[in-house]
């Protein structure tokens, strides 16, 4: 029996649905709510554009995790939580805003990764397709806040090659569209981004093959375009490929280790993360990761740019 059979359905019955892969309900809670979280928002951070962009920060937690909560007729003092902890963090670090904080009470202690739990829910094709529906800068920033692990502010300038500033910009009106292309698309037939997403890390893992057997530059040459723009860290800029291919050799020679730890794709966008491994002997040889921003046309990479991640600096103990 379909939830709207016995009249309107109650905040249970759509969770339920929603978790279910019914993205009409899920919607239908999320526009339910929204007066509420608006209201909640507008007492800790006042009347403006903080208000709206704390509503539509919690709204994006919902869509990833609302298969996690464990009280579905709960699910408003969940979604208050959530808005509050927007609040609050983004006075509290305006430069990182940590997509679990203040919610550990009400989701599970073991939680998969934002991809992994994608994949788990019959919803996620639907959020990938309201996103291509935005401009690759927009999608881009969304892609790396909320599905790899360059989530600050600051990481994300980075690895987009823009100031922070443009990052908070397009970040809010990411999101402000990414919420009306979800309702707007909500009804339509949807493509499969785990396919997409497979393919790319098929691909990714031939290349760290062919590096290992010192074959980058072939490796290279079959998805990359001879005047690709590459750009990155310590000045690294230039057209097509031969810098990166140095620098994968040099790696090797060196006894790095590439490890391929998460990709994300969209369309003309993927992301793909690695964790570092330096050689025994040289311990800080390289940083702990990096990650490839990559534009493509027609499956072919045009644009690359590389980020590193910073190595975490222990706090001094202080000294009585």
């Amino acid at each position: 029996m379909g939830i709207s059979c016995l009249g309107a359905p109650t905040d249970a019955d759509l969770v339920h649905a929603a978790k279910k892969g019914d993205v009409s309900a899920l919607g239908s809670l999320l526009a339910r709510h929204r007066p509420m979280l608006l209201a909640v928002a507008i007492s800790l951070v006042g009347y403006g554009p903080d208000a709206e962009d704390a509503v539509q920060e919690a709204s994006m937690i919902a869509l990833r995790r609302i298969g996690d909560l464990r009280d579905p007729a709960a699910v408003g003092s969940w979604l208050r939580t959530v808005v509050r902890n927007a609040c609050r963090m983004r006075y509290r670090s305006p430069t990182h805003v940590p997509l679990d904080g203040g919610l550990a009470a009400l989701l599970p202690s073991a939680e998969p990764d934002p991809t992994e739990l994608l994949g788990q829910h019959a919803t996620r094709d639907w959020v990938w397709q309201a996103m291509e529906e935005l401009s690759p800068p927009l999608r881009l920033v969304l892609m790396l806040r909320y599905f790899s692990d360059v989530t600050a502010y600051q990481d994300i300038a980075e690895a987009c090659g823009v100031p922070i500033g443009t990052v908070r910009s397009r970040l809010n009106e990411a999101r402000g569209k990414l919420a009306r292309a979800l309702l707007a698309t909500a009804d339509t037939a949807h493509g499969d981004i785990r396919a997409v997403t497979e393919e790319r890390r098929r691909h990714t893992e031939e290349l760290l093959t062919s590096v290992r057997h010192g074959e980058a530059a072939s490796a290279l040459a079959t998805s990359w375009l001879p005047t690709v723009a590459v750009s990155g860290p310590g000045g690294l800029g230039a057209q097509g490929y031969g810098q990166v291919v140095r620098g994968l050799e040099q790696d090797l020679l060196d006894g790095v280790d590439h490890r391929l730890s998460n990709v994300v794709a969209s369309g003309d966008i993927a992301v793909c993360e690695f964790t570092l491994r330096s050689p025994p002997e040289d311990p800080f040889h390289c940083p702990p990761g990096a990650a490839w921003v990559l534009h493509l046309r027609s499956g072919w990479v045009e644009q690359a740019r590389l980020f590193h991640v910073r190595r975490q600096v222990p706090e001094l103990a202080h000294v009585m």
